[in-house]
């Protein structure tokens, strides 16, 4: 940075995106192998070189912001631009799921009864454990902002409290859907409301899951003192991305839950 003229970052020549590539190639490929000859040998291999490319990607991402002084206000800026246009891609990757489910239950087809839910599907109870996973994603949308307030104070102790507590409920959250998945009384293959249930829900899931595993790696770099008071759009990206998925799941409590049921 020292011998440019400018504040922006010129990223180094990376192998990663190479090696990134070739990992999603080796999954898609392994998939197939395991699908069609049950074989996991190519999926392994690709799933190890994805996860080994991530570690490494992000490890440089983390020295170049945190230790070489590359995330200037620009980059920053940059970045922030990049995490709101990635949240609004999803936004309407979950959108074609809702699309799906109020075409299939505003006007229910011959096939399915004309009722909704359809004739032999007995939906899950809205009050039950869909009503405690919603407190428990709505704590800890509190937690998290408890922890973004605490590191724009620089209070190290409450940040770590904070996101410790978030990432639990995280975790809690995962566990109640894995129970309520185990526990119901239908399948992805009952139709178009077992279909539009278990890709929505399920989808959710797994960025409940991602959004875990980002606060994880949040809690670590604050244990590292990678994080400063002006300092930590690592965290903000997290947070906006915690946000999201209690947002997401609010809209699938009241639309499938409660009213769907």
């Amino acid at each position: 940075m020292a011998h440019q003229a400018h504040a922006f970052h010129m990223v180094n020549p990376s192998p990663w995106p190479l090696t990134g590539a070739s990992a999603a190639f080796l999954l898609t490929w392994g998939l197939g192998m395991w699908f069609h000859y049950n074989t996991t040998t190519t999926l392994m291999f690709g799933l190890c070189s994805m996860f080994l490319t991530m570690w490494q990607w992000w490890r440089d991402v983390v020295r170049e912001g945190t230790f070489q002084g590359h995330h200037t206000s620009p980059v920053q800026k940059g970045l922030r631009y990049g995490m709101i246009l990635f949240i609004m891609s999803e936004i309407f990757f979950f959108l074609g799921f809702f699309w799906a489910f109020y075409n299939a239950s505003l006007a229910p087809t011959p096939d399915i009864g004309e009722c909704w839910p359809p004739m032999g599907i007995t939906p899950l109870n809205p009050v039950e454990v869909p009503l405690l996973n919603t407190a428990v994603l709505l704590a800890s949308g509190v937690s998290v902002t408890w922890a973004h307030h605490s590191l724009m104070q620089a209070d190290r102790k409450n940040t770590i409290q904070a996101l410790t507590l978030t990432i639990i409920l995280g975790v809690y959250f995962t566990i109640l859907q894995a129970m309520e998945y185990y526990e119901a009384p239908f399948s992805i293959a009952d139709g178009v409301y077992g279909t539009t249930f278990f890709v929505a829900t399920g989808f959710h899931g797994l960025h409940v899951i991602i959004g875990t595993t980002f606060l994880l790696m949040c809690l670590l770099r604050q244990m590292l003192f990678h994080f400063t008071a002006q300092h930590h759009f690592g965290f903000e990206g997290a947070a906006w991305y915690w946000h999201f998925v209690d947002v997401v799941w609010l809209f699938l409590y009241v639309s499938i839950y409660w009213w769907g049921s």
